[in-house]
């Protein structure tokens, strides 16, 4: 009887060690299509995607209210907004992994910050600096014909 349950034993631990280490490997192996951290594997630096639409504000996500959503890790500010998320992401997710799309648009990816933003068209956009940003608000039409011209190769890239 003692054998069986030092078996038992071993076969949990094994079964907790593996699931572990599948964990750890999974959030180390970010999606670089995706503008994510490389220690954490959190995109957009753990703000909310979905408060740029609703807020009309970043707001930081809670790590008790976290998804991950391909590749990466996502966090919200409430249940509802998790809940939207989960439901479409590409809606909520920024256009072109969260790269700046006046790079992508250039065929370059350079990573947006998520404090400097812009929705437009129903569409979240990432920035590397304001100077990007006011750019693309003379002429979003000439910089989002660009970036989507650019963005498979790109992506295609990144991916490796």
């Amino acid at each position: 009887m003692a054998g069986r349950r030092q078996r038992k034993r071993l076969w949990v631990f094994a079964a907790a060690f593996l699931l572990s280490t599948l964990l750890q490997s999974a959030a180390g192996s970010a999606n670089d299509r995706i503008v994510a951290d490389e220690r954490s594997g959190l995109a957009i630096s753990g703000y909310d995607p979905v408060a740029y639409f609703t807020d009309k504000t970043p707001v930081m996500g809670v790590p008790l209210l976290e998804s991950s959503y391909d590749g990466v890790v996502w966090r919200f500010r409430n249940p509802g907004n998790r809940a939207a998320f989960a439901a479409d992401p590409t809606v909520y997710m920024p256009r072109y992994g969260g790269y700046d799309p006046v790079a992508m648009a250039r065929g370059t990816s350079v990573p947006g910050h998520p404090l400097i933003w812009l929705v437009q068209d129903q569409h979240l956009y990432l920035f590397y600096d304001a100077a990007a940003r006011d750019a693309f608000m003379r002429d979003p039409s000439r910089f989002v014909a660009g970036a989507d011209q650019q963005w498979p190769g790109v992506r295609h890239q990144l991916a490796r």
